[in-house]
């Protein structure tokens, strides 16, 4: 009897694979897995030994030196594609990101001990240190539905967790997270996934894209989340290989209670009644090749709504932020040359708040900073984030707000499977920083970065950056901060 319930479930299984399988026109199976090992010195821009933080495992009273940090660092993640019937399609995709030898984390290592620094306008508000999740625990990044011509041939409809990536990046690109707190180097996190409901209009070379998405769902009965809907309209042209886009993007956030929380999210109080923190965003991007192997792309946002950045705010005020991004480059030489030679040359600006003092309680008037919203686009290796993943010993503000930054790059190709590229940037405050720091020469980076394909599978790239702290930086908080990286990664 036994044996024929086997007999029968074995047969039920069957039965049902094989009606699955006559549904499933195609499942595509793809991934990789990307090992890193990092050097980084003076993170903070100060190597002189720092006290011992009590609570973190290990610890010791006394003092050590922050001026190094090693570690290693490896991604896997896991694609499945699956393509139905009637123009019904599936994605999901699983990650594991760990640090090797760690099973139950912290979130900083060696120069980056300290707390992690939340972005909030240019104020940033530090967040004690916990144990983060299992080394080896597996989360979702992509988890979604795609219907392609639902209810009308050209409208396509993705309904789930999924990437979203507009023009450059600019606005919205990426949503870092690390949701089990298992990384020291945050900014390599693999999830930069929303969880959205996107709908595009085809109708070439036209496209309209409409989205909503659920950033952070926070008390379950109260009206305290963090949303974001946009439209982007982009048109290509059939010369010049010219294209242009115009958004617009609106980010509303709503906080509730009377009392400071840990949560980064949830620091606003309404005590004067100001429990909503808008950022409604307009801009367009272009880009064309006014001759042949020479490209010009221009992108411009301004940034209204109503901005809430202070526990206890008591006046209302408006925002009034913008930003400009502009970039040459130059293929003249590409084909002239054994090596492929390429160069650009780009230019950023965020808007800045005169004084990063001035969000207060009693402060008015409009907020003049640019909020990075869910930029995907990084230039530098080390400038880019800090004050957002890593606090310098200044604070001073990050380079997503309140900074100028000219970007020099080039790139060659010594062998078919050899890629060298080089970037220097200059950076320099918008408004100066404070009255008792008004130096706004916040200084230089050089990055170097060499990329080997071994097989079409596997590569090894080798990172090498130092950031220069300018006159911005005080002495005793201007040591040159370091970055070293290695990485092999296989792809499948």
């Amino acid at each position: 009897m036994k044996l024929l319930k086997v007999l029968c479930v074995i047969a039920l299984v069957f039965a049902v694979s094989a009606v699955a399988y006559a549904e499933t026109q195609s499942v595509k199976i793809s991934g990789d897995i990307a090992m890193r090992g990092f050097a980084r010195g003076n993170y903070d821009l100060n190597n002189d030994p720092v006290a011992i933080e009590t609570g973190v495992v290990g610890a010791d009273t006394g003092a050590i030196s922050t001026a190094w940090a090693t570690f290693l660092q490896s991604t896997a993640e896991v694609q499945i594609d699956a393509d139905l019937t009637d123009n019904v399609g599936g994605v999901i995709r699983l990650v594991n990101q760990r640090v090797w030898g760690n099973s139950n984390y912290f979130s900083e290592a060696g120069s980056m001990t300290g707390s992690i620094e939340a972005p909030f306008g240019d104020r940033f508000t530090s967040i004690a240190i916990a144990p983060g999740g299992d080394a080896f625990e597996v989360g979702v990044d992509l988890a979604y539905i795609e219907l392609k011509e639902f209810l009308y041939s050209p409208l396509t409809l993705k309904i789930g967790r999924q990437d979203l990536w507009f023009g450059k990046g600019f606005i919205v690109g990426a949503s870092q997270s690390d949701p089990s707190r298992s990384l020291f180097a945050r900014e390599y996190t693999a999830i930069n996934s929303f969880d959205a409901v996107r709908a595009t209009l085809d109708y070439n070379p036209w496209t309209v894209d409409g989205v909503y998405a659920k950033i952070a769902e926070n008390g379950l009965r109260a009206d305290d989340d963090t949303n974001l809907w946009g439209i982007n309209i982009g048109y290509v042209f059939d010369q010049y290989n010219a294209e242009v886009e115009g958004y617009s993007w609106y980010k509303n956030r709503r906080f509730c209670g009377n009392s400071a929380s840990a949560n980064a999210a949830t620091l606003i109080t309404t005590a004067y009644g100001h429990d909503t923190d808008d950022v409604i965003n307009f801009g367009a991007r272009g880009s064309f090749d006014p001759v042949e192997d020479w490209t010009v792309a221009v992108e411009g946002a301004y940034q209204c709504g109503e901005f809430l950045g202070f526990n206890g705010q008591k006046f209302n005020r408006n925002r009034r932020g913008f930003a400009v991004d502009a970039m040459v480059e130059c293929r003249y030489f590409q084909e002239d040359y054994a090596w492929h030679p390429v160069g650009s040359l780009e230019y950023i600006l965020y808007s800045g708040q005169h004084d990063i003092g001035d969000v207060g309680p009693t402060t008015n008037g409009a907020y003049k900073g640019w909020d990075r919203m869910y930029r995907g686009k990084f230039d530098t290796a080390i400038r880019e984030f800090q004050n957002v993943y890593y606090k310098t010993l200044q604070g001073s503000t990050p380079s997503c707000t309140n900074q100028h930054q000219l970007l020099m790059k080039g790139t060659v190709e010594p062998t078919d499977s050899l890629t060298v590229d080089a970037t220097y940037g200059l950076f320099w405050l918008a408004e100066r920083y404070s009255s008792s720091i008004t130096n706004k020469d916040v200084g230089s980076e050089l990055d170097l970065n060499v990329t080997w394909d071994y097989t079409e599978d596997v590569s090894f790239n080798f990172l090498a950056g130092w950031f220069f702290p300018g006159e911005h930086f005080l002495a005793g908080r201007n040591d040159v901060a370091t970055d070293v990286v290695g990485t092999v990664k296989l792809s499948f």
